[in-house]
């Protein structure tokens, strides 16, 4: 995580007390393990899978990705003072069901005001062979938290580089979808350039940010261990973890607006990438 912060420069924000403290951020994914990196930090569990009350993450996925957003020990997330609303809404294997991810939106909608959530991470992508009505779905009920006033992060899904690769719900106009910026340096599981491209259907430029999502150290689900992992999936949280920064110092901008300042403060790529630039930290709390 170290290496993530240097190259997003987000050491200078640090040194200026800002940690995402007091910010709330939903996850919807595949659970948690109460690492003993993150347990403070997750203060609300739901299981729309198995109905279980204890946290749990019977794939990593998730408590990776919780990881990269706010954990607070050895390896520290991006905001490590940000508290974790976690909904298990993918199965063992990663797969999901339309349904039980409208149930988690629906949640989120109506207890945003009551566990106080500000932004939502949605490292999910729906398969291009899904129904176009539950992408639709998918898509709308997203949309709706957007206009209520909860930033929606997602992944722009590991299916590239060819043009038109965005994973749903990544193709909203409204959200903001994140591609990897080091997506080419191969030998992770992943095709070379695996970061999903725009541009949408209705000629939307996708992803908006970059950000780093290869070769990811964060947290394991099998006891108070480290893992690597490699995907959209982990560029997106480190997103949703620089806002939490940016809403502590200014919890009254709405999506939005927040939105405009990642476009205004973007870093110059060299890669060719189809997006408005790479995550700066350091500029985007400067226009904050």
């Amino acid at each position: 995580m170290d290496r993530v912060k240097h190259l997003i420069q987000a050491e200078r924000v640090y040194r200026q007390g800002y940690s995402g403290k007091n910010i709330r951020i939903a996850v919807l994914d595949t659970g948690v393990f109460l690492h003993r990196d993150i347990r403070s930090n997750v203060v609300y569990f739901k299981d729309f899978v198995g109905g279980r009350r204890l946290s749990y993450d019977d794939n990593g996925h998730g408590t990776h990705v919780a990881g990269i957003i706010a954990g607070n020990g050895k390896q520290k997330g991006i905001a490590p003072q940000a508290k974790l609303v976690v909904l298990k809404v993918l199965e063992k294997d990663g797969g999901g069901n339309t349904n039980r991810v409208l149930q988690a939106l629906d949640w989120v909608l109506s207890n945003r005001e009551r566990y106080q959530i500000r932004i939502l991470n949605f490292s999910i992508g729906f398969l291009p062979g899904s129904k176009g009505s539950e992408q639709k779905q998918i898509v709308e009920g997203l949309e709706r938290l957007w206009d209520e006033n909860v930033t929606v992060v997602t992944a722009a899904g590991n299916n590239g580089p060819g043009k038109g690769s965005i994973t749903v719900p990544g193709i909203s106009r409204k959200v903001i979808t994140v591609g990897a910026s080091d997506d080419t340096t191969g030998n992770v599981g992943l095709p070379k350039s695996y970061s999903g491209q725009g541009p949408t259907e209705c000629c939307v430029m996708k992803p908006e940010i970059l950000a780093p999502g290869t070769d990811i150290v964060s947290l394991d689900h099998r006891g108070n261990h480290y893992v690597r992992k490699s995907g959209t999936s982990m560029a997106a949280p480190v997103v949703s973890g620089a806002l939490a920064l940016a809403l502590q110092k200014n919890p009254h901008l709405r999506p939005e607006e927040l939105k405009v300042k990642l476009y205004e403060s973007a870093g110059r790529q060299e890669n060719g990438k189809s997006a408005w630039g790479i995550l700066q930290v350091d500029k985007l709390m400067d226009l904050i």
